[in-house]
């Protein structure tokens, strides 16, 4: 392993997850900073950056990828919102999150147990699937349903690194804003097409964050060597409803169509509708107070930049 620490200029940042619309941004985002950016992949062809091979499934990750990192930053994990939520999809996106952590920290205590630092994606999902009015913090109680049960053991398992003390941290991401992916293309689009609507009471509120501010608390985190967990939004959540309202306000589109009914939802994508009609009013109070700007703090600035 490297010598060096984290605020020299010569230090590796193993992402997993690299290729993901997270991953790609934060990676450019270090490498402007000066790290030396290094990838796990299945298939390691990319020649952007060093790429090493990896199967989680198989238990198996290059030596190299290992020994060489200061510190890793864990995003890898099945798309929540990829596919309908069979009971095979719901054990991808659990499996590939937990299993990829447990062998993560089973190579790093045999090849590199000084490594200095590790930080895992976490998710907002672990407040439950609805936790309504109420201002969540990183010292709230856990919530109930799927996601919940998938963030509570993930992060569990994360937190394993700290019985090899290697200094951990966990993001809980909310709702990545950006043009490239993810949630906002999808609601921006039957709202182009003059078809746009809240999703159920409208009511349900959308913790969101854009995608360089994100980037930016893995980046404050890393570089100030910063433990434990975080939440990864923007200090101004939104209902559903104000959320669509802006969304249609800066593409110059009406809403006319009445709320989209709970009931329709579930029809459409099945269980996984419960994160679009359930939702998250949550606090970024305590990565601010760990000294983080954000870029973006309120919507309308976000979406501008994003939809513009």
């Amino acid at each position: 392993m490297s010598s060096t620490n984290l605020n020299d200029s010569n230090k590796t940042v193993l992402i997993t997850g690299g290729t993901g619309l997270v991953g790609t941004e934060l990676s450019s985002l270090l490498t402007t900073k000066g790290y030396k950016v290094t990838h796990l992949s299945r298939n390691p062809t990319q020649k952007h950056y060093q790429t090493f091979y990896w199967d989680v499934k198989k238990g198996e990750i290059e030596d190299e990828a290992i020994t060489s990192a200061d510190a890793i930053i864990h995003l890898a994990g099945a798309g929540v919102s990829d596919r309908r939520w069979s009971n095979e999809w719901k054990k991808e996106i659990y499996n590939s999150r937990i299993h990829s952590t447990k062998l993560l920290k089973e190579k790093v205590a045999v090849l590199n147990p000084k490594l200095k630092h590790f930080i895992s994606a976490s998710a907002i999902g672990y407040y439950g699937w609805d936790s309504g009015e109420k201002l969540v913090d990183e010292n709230s109680a856990s919530g109930d349903g799927f996601l919940a049960d998938v963030v509570i053991d993930w992060e569990k398992e994360a937190s394993t690194f700290e019985t090899i003390n290697v200094p951990t941290a966990m993001v809980r991401i909310g709702i990545v804003l950006s043009e490239k992916g993810g949630a906002l293309v999808e609601m921006a689009k039957p709202i182009k097409f003059w078809v746009g609507a809240p999703l159920a009471s409208g009511n349900q509120h959308m913790s969101w964050i854009h995608l360089n501010d994100l980037c930016g608390i893995f980046a404050h985190v890393l570089e100030n060597r910063l433990e434990g967990i975080f939440n990864g939004v923007a200090p101004s959540p939104k209902t559903n409803k104000e959320f669509t309202k802006s969304v249609a306000n800066q593409l110059n589109k009406p809403l006319w169509l009445p709320n989209v009914p709970k009931f329709a939802l579930r029809l459409i994508v099945g269980e996984m509708s419960d994160i679009l009609v359930g939702g998250n009013r949550v606090s970024s109070k305590k990565i601010e107070d760990a000294g983080f700007n954000f870029q973006f703090v309120a919507l309308d600035d976000a979406l501008q930049d994003l939809l513009q």
